[in-house]
């Protein structure tokens, strides 16, 4: 049985092979636009956060000139996306709050970050972690899940997976390793795809495992 360390060092191995090059999923030119995409992306696919956007941004692509498109006229831009009444009106807010509070220029620390509406903890690490370089660890289901399979976590909360895997990985490996991490959730061990029997790394991490892994939410 290899010990948690041992299976970390495993995983990232493994992954640094597979996705050598881990380019953002989700399409964006700044830090602002890749905030926009992220914050449509929550109960959304980032393929259908990348058909919707190019339509947004050609409406507006900076916080000056969103802040003067009207809420209902980015509800309407959005609106395949999900959740856009809410997502709309935060959009909206958060532009006019970068542009009094912050110059126009979206901030570069998480407090700042988790004060726009409608931007929690993840979204504000991807934002850190992909636009500006700073080590953060963003976790999504994907990883939440993967985590536990990998017992790599109790998987107790996102929260508390965040906390386990940046104690286990370099940080210098954090800002690449959560997007390959989701590569392989998505490509070898998704929730249908494998139940911590199936893939590559569940098996070799657990070749005897018998019963599937229930992992918590």
């Amino acid at each position: 049985m290899m010990l948690k360390k041992e299976r970390a060092d495993y995983v990232l191995k493994k992954l640094e092979e597979l996705y050598p090059e881990t380019p953002i999923p989700l399409d964006h030119k700044d830090p602002y636009t890749l905030l926009i995409a992220v914050l449509l992306s929550a109960q959304c696919t980032d393929e259908r956060v990348n058909k919707i956007t190019p339509g947004l941004f050609a409406r507006a692509d900076n916080p000056k000139d969103m802040a003067q498109v009207p809420v209902d006229e980015i509800r309407e831009l959005i609106k395949p996306c999900g959740l856009s009444p809410r997502k709309s009106k935060a959009i909206s807010v958060l532009s006019q709050m970068i542009m009094d509070q912050h110059g126009g220029e979206v901030p570069q620390s998480f407090d700042a970050l988790e004060e726009l509406p409608g931007v929690g903890h993840k979204t504000a690490s991807v934002v850190m972690a992909q636009s500006f370089g700073i080590p953060a660890f963003p976790v999504d289901t994907h990883i939440h899940r993967l985590a536990q399979r990998w017992k790599l976590t109790d998987g107790k909360n996102v929260e508390k997976t965040e906390a386990d895997l940046k104690k286990l990985f370099p940080r210098e490996s954090w800002n690449k390793l959560h997007l390959q991490i989701i590569f392989y959730g998505r490509e070898y061990c998704s929730a249908r795809g494998c139940d911590g029997r199936v893939c590559g790394i569940c098996t070799t991490l657990y070749p005897k495992r018998k019963t599937a892994v229930k992992t918590r939410k």
